[in-house]
This record gives C-alpha cells, sequence and structure tokens, in this order.
C-alpha cells in the first residue's frame, strides 16, 4: 500500500506541531476521547430513527487500555466509525485556522496551550506517540479500514478485519528522554487524573480496566488479612455535571461539596448562583461567592476566571474573559455548546460569544450580591470584609468607568454606632440641612472618632463615614457624590458648619501665627487659626490634592518616591495653651518656640504622622513641665 502525503499545509503545521515543545502535551487525551464523544453523538442521533443500529443510550461507551510492556494507549469508542474517504477527509489534512496563523500565535506565546487555545484536535495524539494507528468500521458499511501514520511523512490506509462498528485509536508511546517524560501516560492513576480533569463530563461512560489491592476472600475474617492484586472495570466519568441538574434536584451539601473539590476552597460559600440562559448565546452556569479570601489572593500567582466548558468539555481551566477584575473573586463554571469547536475544538475564535456572556454574567452576579445584602445582611458584611477593598479598587479602576455598577455595594464604618452603613442607609439618615456626606480618615474606628476635626461635625449631630482603608479616600474621590450630595472631608475648610465668630478671639491673631510660622519653619507650609478646633488645640491638615492617607499609601508602595502632603498646622486661638504660648510672645520667645514644636508634635502624632524626633519632643514636654 503506498504511502499517501499530508497536504502541504497540513504536513507543514504537523511538523511544526510534532518538533516543538508545548506545556500541555497532556491534552492529547482529552481531544481523543472528545473525538470519540462525537462520534457516538452521531450514530446515537440516526438510532433514534433507525432500529439497526441495534444499541440503545445506555450501550455506548468508551474504553481506554493501557499496555505499558507495549508502550501502547488504546481508546476505543462504539460511535459512527469513518469509511476510506472519512479517513481521507479528517486525517488526511488538519481542516483548522492555517499554518500560517497558527505559528504567529505560538511564535507570540510563551507559556500557554497552544493545542488548548487553538487546538488540532486528533493531531495533538503525535506528541505523545511516535506512531498512530486507527481501525475503524462506519456503520452501513461493510469494510473496516486501518490508518497508519508515523507523524508528518505520511500515511497510509488500507482495509482490515473489525467485526463491530466504532473507531479503536492505538497510540505508540514515545520513549523517554533526558528532557521529556512521556511514560506517565501509562500510568492508570495518571489516566484517570486526566479524564476526571478534562473529560468528567463526557455524557458517556469513560470506562479503563483498574488494578486494585483487595482483601483476599478466605482470609477477611482472620487476624492478619492477606491482599491480592486484581483488575477491575471502572467508570472513570462522572458524566452528569452537577450544573446540568434542576436546581431542586441538588443539595446544598452537594453544591458545597463540588466548591471544594473543584476549587480546593475550605470555606462555606457566602453565595450560590445558578443561571441557565437561552439567547444569542445560550448556556448554563454555576457560580460560588467565597466567604473567605484565599491566602494567594492579592498575589500575583492567584488566577482569576471561571472554568469554561463546551457541552461537558473542559477547554480552559481559567478564562479571565468571562470575570471583571472586580468581581475576580468568583469561583465557578460556564458550560456552552453554542461556542465555536470544529473538530479540533478550535474556542475563542468568535469573540463575541464571550464577552455577550460575561455581560449577562456581570449581571447576574451583580444582582445577587445586592439581593444578598438586602436578605441575609449578616452574611454580605462578612463578605464585604473579606472583598469589599476588590470592589474598591474596581470603582477607582479604569478612571471610574464602573463606580455607578458597584457604589451601592459599598459598605463604610460610621460614627452611628460605629457599624458598617452602605452610602444609601447614610443618605436617608441625613438631616434636611445637611450639605454633604462626611468622611474621615485614619487607622481604626476609634483614632477617628477621637480626632479633634470630628468634634464639630458630631457636635452639629451629622454623621461621619469612618474611612480605614487605604483605598477609602481614593474610592471617595472618585465617586465624587452619591445621590447629589458631594462628599467632604472633615479637614475641609468648608464643612457647610456655620460658625459664629467668636468676639474674644485675640486681636493679635495674626502675630502668634506669623510667630508659630517662623518658629517652625519649612516643616509646614501654613499655619492658621482653626474655625473647626473646638476643645482641643491643634490640629494638622493637608493642603493640596494628596492628603495624609494617601501619603502614607504612597510612602508604602514606593519609598523613594517621596510624595507628601503639604502640612498645614491649625491653631484654636481660644484654647488656654495656645493663650499660653500668645502670651509668651514678646517676653519669652524660647519658651514660646517650645509651645510651638509641641504643638507642631501633637498636631502629628494626632494624624498618625511619624515625629521627627521622638526623643526630642520628649525632652519638650518634659522641660514644661
Amino acid at each position: 500500500m503506498a504511502k499517501k502525503q499530508f497536504k502541504s499545509e497540513s504536513k507543514r503545521l504537523l511538523d511544526l506541531m510534532i518538533n516543538s515543545i508545548y506545556t500541555h502535551k497532556e491534552i492529547f487525551l482529552r481531544e481523543l476521547i472528545s473525538n470519540a464523544s462525537d462520534a457516538i453523538d452521531k450514530l446515537c442521533f440516526i438510532s433514534l430513527t433507525d432500529d439497526k443500529v441495534g444499541l440503545s443510550r445506555e450501550d455506548f461507551k468508551i474504553e481506554i487500555t493501557a499496555d505499558k510492556d507495549a508502550r501502547e494507549l488504546i481508546i476505543e469508542d462504539n460511535g459512527l466509525g469513518m469509511d476510506k474517504d472519512d479517513l481521507d477527509k479528517n486525517l488526511g489534512t488538519i481542516a483548522s485556522s492555517g499554518s500560517y496563523r497558527f505559528k504567529q500565535e505560538m511564535e507570540k506565546t510563551d507559556d500557554v496551550d497552544i493545542i488548548g487555545q487553538f487546538g488540532v484536535g486528533f493531531y495533538s495524539a503525535f506528541m505523545v506517540a511516535d506512531k498512530v494507528e486507527v481501525y475503524t468500521k462506519k456503520y452501513g458499511c461493510d469494510t473496516a479500514y486501518v490508518w497508519t501514520s508515523e507523524g508528518a511523512d505520511g500515511y497510509t490506509v488500507k482495509e482490515t478485519e473489525k467485526d463491530s462498528v466504532g473507531t479503536v485509536i492505538k497510540l505508540h508511546i514515545k520513549e523517554d528522554t533526558e528532557n521529556e517524560t512521556y511514560s506517565e501516560f501509562l500510568e492508570q492513576y495518571r489516566i484517570s487524573e486526566l479524564v476526571k480533569k478534562y473529560s468528567d463530563y463526557i455524557r458517556y461512560p469513560i470506562i479503563m480496566e483498574m488494578k486494585k489491592s483487595k482483601v483476599k476472600e478466605e482470609t477477611k475474617d482472620s487476624d492478619k488479612p492477606e491482599y491480592e492484586e486484581v483488575f477491575e472495570r471502572e467508570t472513570l466519568n462522572s458524566m452528569v455535571p452537577i450544573w446540568q441538574r434542576q436546581k431542586k434536584d441538588v443539595t446544598d451539601e452537594e453544591y458545597e461539596k463540588f466548591y471544594h473539590d473543584k476549587f480546593m476552597a475550605f470555606d462555606k460559600p457566602a453565595k450560590i448562583i445558578t443561571t441557565s440562559v437561552e439567547g444569542v448565546v445560550t448556556y448554563k452556569a454555576l457560580l460560588f461567592i467565597p466567604s473567605k479570601t484565599p491566602f494567594d489572593f492579592y498575589t500575583k500567582e492567584y488566577k482569576k476566571g471561571l472554568q469554561l466548558y463546551s457541552s461537558g468539555v473542559l477547554i480552559m481551566e481559567n478564562c479571565e474573559e468571562l470575570l471583571p477584575d472586580y468581581f475576580r473573586f468568583v469561583k465557578g463554571v460556564v458550560d456552552s455548546q453554542d461556542f465555536s469547536l470544529n473538530i479540533s475544538r478550535e474556542v475563542l475564535q468568535h469573540d463575541h460569544q464571550l464577552k455577550t456572556v460575561a455581560s449577562t454574567l456581570e449581571k447576574k452576579i451583580k444582582n445577587e450580591l445586592t439581593s444578598l445584602l438586602k436578605k441575609d445582611r449578616e452574611t454580605y458584611e462578612g463578605f464585604f470584609g473579606e472583598f469589599g477593598r476588590q470592589l474598591k479598587y474596581g470603582i477607582v479602576a479604569d478612571y471610574g468607568m464602573h463606580k455607578d455598577k458597584l457604589k451601592d455595594l459599598l459598605m463604610f464604618y460610621s460614627s452611628k454606632d460605629e457599624k458598617l452603613t452602605t452610602l444609601a442607609e447614610y443618605c436617608d439618615r441625613m438631616r434636611e440641612d445637611q450639605k454633604y456626606i462626611y468622611f474621615a480618615t485614619g487607622e481604626s474606628t476609634q483614632s477617628i472618632s477621637k480626632l479633634p476635626q470630628a468634634e464639630p461635625v458630631l457636635s452639629e449631630g451629622y454623621e461621619i463615614l469612618y474611612c480605614t482603608q487605604d483605598i477609602d479616600e481614593f474610592t471617595l474621590q472618585t465617586l465624587q457624590s452619591y445621590n447629589d450630595k458631594q462628599f467632604r472631608s472633615i479637614d475641609s475648610d468648608d464643612l457647610g458648619i456655620e460658625k459664629k465668630e467668636d468676639e474674644s478671639e485675640a486681636d493679635n491673631a495674626d502675630d502668634t501665627l506669623k510667630f508659630v510660622r517662623d518658629a517652625l519653619g519649612d516643616k509646614v507650609s501654613e499655619v492658621i487659626a482653626s474655625k473647626k478646633l473646638v476643645s482641643h488645640p491643634v490640629c494638622m491638615t493637608a493642603k493640596g490634592g494628596i492628603s495624609f492617607e494617601m501619603e502614607k499609601y504612597f510612602k508604602a508602595m514606593q519609598p523613594e518616591a517621596g510624595m507628601k502632603a503639604e502640612r498645614c498646622l491649625e491653631l484654636n486661638m481660644n484654647h488656654p495653651a495656645v493663650k499660653t504660648m500668645t502670651d509668651l510672645i514678646g517676653k519669652d520667645d524660647e519658651k514660646a518656640k517650645t509651645y510651638a514644636e509641641i504643638f507642631y508634635n501633637q498636631a502629628l502624632l494626632i494624624a498618625g504622622l511619624p515625629i521627627d524626633d521622638p526623643s526630642g519632643y520628649a525632652d519638650l514636654v518634659s522641660s514644661i513641665m
């Protein structure tokens, strides 16, 4: 039998694939099992109207056999089979996207599963096999054929003997080399693992004879039972995915077990989302909102994305396109038969399909979180404690593009019982005369509540949002307003609170402020008589576009950048300590300077900023004492 050559384009592509190094050789088994499933689907469909098929739905199966001695891996199905023309058409050419495009994509991809991304179906077998034989007999035909190839050199097709309809693919696995190991694909544990990973939801049983250790029957009741190795046929796949079952038929315990097993999670999910959509793209999805932050969530190692299936076949482990970054904590699966897959399962070539699914999933997740907030406040607050920072990042990202989608999911601690509140709840409690939504930043709710700047706002009976995370102030600045009410920091000069002029204020305030300004030099940019201090003598506020919390954030991110807020020292001119300093000016300027230095350091401490010289500050206090 003369050897046939692959079509020129296919030969170049096959040669490129065989002689290239792939990071995921294991993908070949998924491809061959998927092809077998497709063949069974075709014959199963024919059997609906043709009684001669002689097989019922329960009779169809895929069998795998591994022979270590012969280094052969065999995948057999009882599907439609192929005739000679089918072999030439399907296995004599690679009906994919062309070698030029494939080579371009491969050259710009370093550590990506090329096969899984662009697919070459059946031909992925040559990544692990140096010889492939396909024995096949098509339903309705009397003649069986064997297709044989050792790679890019070509293939032969000849008649053979085969009693039953279907296809047997026999792979002669390559010998191990110094750099590559192929023997693993002859190990039953590895084959079982790959079936579970990629083909667990193929709708037909995938059967393999598995070696097991069992107690000998005659010794099972003895004190020293003896064991023997036996071989048992075992179905490796579960066949029916949990997301394809009716929600009413699945218990919460089953969903949680799936979540734990599939995503290596240990927490109880805060929310389980099931959805089935029919439309431009028909799909089913099973999503989980975790209740605990994964240990690697804020590291480069964490991979966002949902598992992408097509008709039960795993196409991609982490499909990032299905989730916006601010919902990157969501885990789950999406399954659709509408994704465009050719014989080599080339998916993602129609990007609009993924965008359509991603858009509807985003709305679904947002709605479910909103529902959780309304119906199960305690669970939502727990979730927000774990992932609220991520939602805030989502508001700040992309120049605030997503702020309207996320603002109602935000929560902040508040001076109202120091409990978490939403922006909507804050606005509902606002007094009619309140102009702004007030907020304050600091390391904790306790430290913020004691800030001198908070006193006038709280004394008016206004509520303050406590911003204790480094992202909080950026978030509110991005939002700018909520329900037409602007956000206003308690450090602002304009708090919208009318304050009567205190006639008892010293006439020489300007002289005092100038004295303190000269005494502190370039430590401060300005010294002013405060309009917001009530019972406290001093506070430090930031001028310009950078606040103290921003300064701390930038310093933590880029210590060498040196971004600092402009320091403005505010003095309560009616406070006894400030009046004492004022009285000393002109009489004992050195002692007055000591007061100025102490006020400056006190203001830094109150603002949560480091003081320049702790030891020197202690000496100044001691000298006054």
